[in-house]
């Protein structure tokens, strides 16, 4: 997997995991993101293709599609485990907790998401609730098991 290069927003080396889907430029979080869309040129040659060879793009908001880059792509949850999660009583009780929901609410609102990670992972509620996404999303495979 490629290292990700420096944000065309913001300038953070190594941080631009996400590209525009009008022009390919690379951004590294949501604030970068919508900084770009409000400049970026919305006669981008990908816009030109779609709107003169084939179907027009579809109005709305980004899909996932849009934002990851194929070297994203193997780090990708399917949509079907991501569903799970929404399922899980064992995450809604953990997410009733403020200082967990708090916790989740920083990261989603900081500009150097992968530090504040690294120090979220020493909060012993932060790295429960990571375990239970993780065996939602990827259960541990059953070893020792006889058949039946």
């Amino acid at each position: 997997m490629r290292a990700p290069g420096p944000c065309a927003e913001c300038g953070a080396r190594g941080a631009a995991r996400y590209r525009c889907p009008r022009c390919s430029s690379a951004y590294c979080s949501v604030p970068c993101c919508r900084t770009h869309r409000e400049r970026c040129a919305p006669d981008s040659p990908r816009e030109r293709a779609a709107a003169g060879h084939g179907p027009s793009p579809s109005p709305g908001p980004w899909s996932v599609e849009d934002i990851l880059g194929e070297e994203d792509e193997q780090d990708r949850v399917p949509l079907q485990k991501l569903k799970l999660l929404g399922e899980s009583e064992e995450l809604r009780d953990l997410l009733l907790n403020p200082h967990l929901r708090q916790l989740l609410l920083t990261i989603d609102q900081a500009q150097d998401r992968s530090s504040l990670m690294r120090r979220f992972m020493q909060e012993p509620l932060f790295v429960e609730f990571a375990d239970c996404c993780l065996r939602i999303v990827e259960p541990p495979e059953k070893e020792n098991v006889l058949p039946e």
